[in-house]
């Protein structure tokens, strides 16, 4: 176990990142690695195999913004990625230009009436916008005014696509409120999910919305010293009892994605029990963390020193995280958003679950 960010860097030959999806969505390649003893190469559409009667699968239904504006203050162009709702309806954002502004600024966006007043810069270009339209109003604001806001290593001189709007949409979605895709959710199509319920598996849903810091790079070399971005999280009372029920019973909970995976294990209580959970989360998971609530992960690959591989780690453990990616590596799987898929095994026995007390 590290702390050094470093010791979570690896070799990624740039053409193994990927800048379109697997067509059809299940033909992705899945790497299954529940096996310690081996590592199977599979697709997507053989998950239904690896499930079965008792597991539950769990998935973030979040929805994703049109969050990435363009704004001018004065002649000054502003770039503005939305990054998360606050409690009083204005946003924390990301903010391109921010030298340009002032707190009390006023900005307008081209071919529009709307506005948004700069409430508070933060260090590192984030800062508090209040915009002028609300509820519906502002939703048609993002849909004429906003594209979305890809991650950074696909590469789209002229901007997302209509195919991107397609493709970066899983079919869990429900809930606007999300900068980026759950992208482990892509993977997923009304065949697949219906070959899954075959097997007895059940399914359900809770919403994290993914914030613009999900992009952000680990900057210090010593990890224990990385502040994680904060992401609103929804987990309902019904939702929470069937988790629950299925670890009494002795199922497995499989997390589709590590956003799926976070919001469990923030909502989970010393004792393995998942409560309702309606709030922000700012967990950071590494190397040494204690597991409460996960069996299975299924994830896309992800960056070197990036917080997910380091969440990846700690699930898998640091020398099978690191042998799946170097497999992964070799056979040519794809990396990223857009990616293939690993199916991994939590490394330690989980917290025991006690019986939840009225």
């Amino acid at each position: 176990m590290s702390d050094r960010t470093e010791d979570f860097d690896f070799h990624l030959p740039e053409n193994l990142i990927a800048q379109e999806p697997a067509r059809p969505r299940e033909s992705a390649r899945l790497l299954d690695a529940t096996d310690p003893a081996r590592l199977t190469d599979r697709h997507v559409g053989d998950l239904p195999a690896l499930l079965g009667k008792g597991d539950l699968l769990v998935a973030n239904n979040t929805a994703v913004l049109r969050a990435q504006l363009h704004a001018m203050r004065g002649e000054a162009r502003i770039g503005i990625t939305l990054d998360q709702i606050r409690p009083d309806g204005s946003w924390h954002v990301l903010i391109r230009n921010a030298r340009r502004l002032k707190v009390g600024d006023t900005l307008t966006f081209l071919n529009t009436a709307q506005t948004a007043q700069v409430q508070a810069l933060e260090e590192g270009g984030a800062g508090v916008l209040c915009f002028s339209a609300e509820g519906d109003a502002f939703d048609t604001f993002l849909q004429d005014a906003g594209v979305l806001a890809l991650p950074p290593y696909i590469h789209r001189p002229q901007g997302p696509t209509a195919q991107d709007s397609r493709d970066y949409a899983t079919i869990f979605e429900h809930t606007k409120g999300a900068v980026a895709a759950p992208t482990a959710g892509l993977h997923f199509t009304p065949a697949l999910l219906e070959a899954i319920d075959a097997t007895g598996t059940a399914r359900c849903t809770l919403t994290l919305h993914v914030g613009a810091g999900t992009f952000l790079p680990v900057r210090e070399e010593d990890i224990s010293r990385h502040r994680m971005h904060s992401e609103r999280g929804i987990i309902t009372a019904e939702t929470a009892e069937r988790i629950n029920a299925v670890r009494r019973a002795g199922g497995r909970i499989i997390a589709i994605g590590t956003t799926t995976l976070r919001l469990l294990e923030s909502a989970a209580d010393e004792h393995g029990i998942v409560h309702p959970f309606d709030g922000s989360t700012a967990i950071f998971i590494r190397p040494g963390y204690r597991f409460r609530a996960v069996d299975l992960l299924m994830t896309n690959f992800h960056l070197p020193r990036s917080t997910l591989f380091m969440l990846v780690s700690a699930f898998a453990g640091v020398e099978r995280a690191r042998a799946v990616y170097a497999h992964a590596v070799t056979h040519g799987y794809r990396f990223y958003s857009y990616g293939d898929a690993c199916l991994l095994r939590c490394a330690a026995p989980l917290v025991p679950h006690a019986k939840a007390t009225p």
